[in-house]
């Protein structure tokens, strides 16, 4: 039906260092097998209920968030590729210790140190993506990116699954020497990190100003704090695939659910590596605001799905492919969308700005649906998280009609 070599030859033509950093995001997924089974790992391995959890993220996230803040700085004015392989270097002695002792809280202490590192790495990742693009291929530049994580993560939730019941240490190993890998590729293979040259009309937003602060930036493009107040209110939805979806399997399929998880988690994977390239040859002519719009009433009508098959298997793959989809396209249109709008200078700073108002919207959300899903049920936890997707979608029509009168150059 479709020509695959046609799809793929749009990546063509991008610096070689974007390859590499590719090639790292499909070996370190690769082992990426702890994350998806968080909540069961608390829950059924640890005995948390849903409100326990929900705080134990929140208070993670607490200490994440200046993790982000800094890492953005860094990002902005040093080295990114050394700030990438260092503080990889600290997720990886995280992981193995991670699977050498005991699970217990120390355990999920360790795990959470090893994300702190790669949220201190993540906007260094983001920005020196941003870096070796021009406006014009940016978006596919994301796109690859995003296409290349999911190529490792096919496998690797549902064997997660099945090591979940009497070989879970073996998750953590295996994440601490995917990542290894991964950093010892871009160490050796990425040797240029020098901004590429945009010229194009459509750059001129982009032109550094490094003697000015973030908030000076982000005072003069008001048109941006409203897409990150949109885009973080759809991803304290978002994540809910993550916390809310797994409870609700483990509770009604008992163990079995882990396995199951697994398996609708590597559906999102295969579903994200064959459509990645379709949606966005295919729509590559749509604003990303609008692709973004599309990509949230997606997951909203996936999430419908689940909650009201819930306990039906087969619907949960037919949730997760909605879901999936909508994904796709809000995620390869997030990243072009501030890069292109806002000066290179602070590229760093902004994803650690909106890494914060992420987690300030999420704690929120996660707080409430943990307490609601504990009192009233998973219907009433459901309905809460659909709300919110509704106001990130009103939100982004707002946004769509603002932003065409702030940045017309883009259209």
């Amino acid at each position: 039906m479709f020509d695959k070599l046609t799809f793929l030859s749009q990546y063509k033509g991008l610096r070689k260092e974007i390859y590499v950093l590719f090639f790292g995001r499909v070996v370190t997924n690769l082992g990426a097998m702890v994350w998806p089974m968080l909540t069961m790992i608390m829950s059924q391995k640890l005995g948390m209920d849903a409100s326990t959890i929900a705080v134990v993220m929140v208070l993670a996230g607490i200490v994440m968030v200046p993790a982000n803040v800094f890492g953005g700085k860094l990002a902005d004015r040093f080295n990114k590729k050394k700030i990438i392989v260092y503080f990889d270097i600290l997720s990886i002695i995280c992981y193995i210790t991670c699977g050498l002792v005991p699970l217990s809280y120390i355990t999920i202490g360790l795990f959470f140190i090893a994300g702190i590192g790669q949220n201190l790495e993540g906007p260094s990742y983001n920005a020196l993506l941003a870096d070796l693009s021009t406006t014009a291929d940016r978006e596919k530049a994301y796109s690859l990116m995003y296409l290349g994580g999911n190529l490792g993560l096919v496998l690797s939730p549902t064997i997660a699954g099945l090591l979940f019941k009497n070989y879970l240490w073996l998750s953590f190993i295996i994440s601490g020497v995917a990542i290894g890998c991964s950093t010892v590729l871009i160490a050796l293979k990425i040797k240029d990190i020098t901004p590429e040259k945009d010229t194009s009309e459509e750059s001129v937003y982009q032109k550094s100003r490094s003697d000015v602060s973030i908030f000076t930036v982000l005072k003069e493009n008001k048109v941006v704090v409203l897409f990150c107040v949109a885009i973080a209110l759809y991803y304290s939805a978002y994540h809910q695939y993550g916390y809310l979806m797994p409870l609700d399997m483990g509770k009604v399929h008992g163990e079995n659910g882990a396995a199951l998880y697994g398996t609708v988690s590597s559906l999102n994977c295969i579903v994200v590596v064959i459509f990645t390239p379709i949606i966005t040859r295919m729509f590559q002519k749509i604003i990303n605001t609008r692709k973004i719009l599309i990509g949230q009433a997606l997951v909203l009508v996936g999430y419908v799905t689940f909650l009201l098959f819930l306990g039906r298997i087969a619907f949960y793959y037919v949730a997760m492919l909605l879901f999936t989809w909508g994904e796709i396209f809000t995620t390869i249109s997030e990243g072009p969308y501030t890069s292109t709008r806002m000066p290179a200078s602070h590229r760093g700073r902004i994803n650690g700005f909106n890494s914060v108002l992420n987690f300030v919207l999420q704690s929120a959300s996660q707080l409430s649906v943990g307490a609601l899903y504990d009192n009233y049920g998973s219907t009433a936890a459901w309905t809460l998280v659909i709300g919110i997707v509704v106001a990130a979608m009103v939100l982004t029509v707002i946004l769509i009609k603002l932003d065409r009168k702030a940045y017309p150059k883009l259209y």
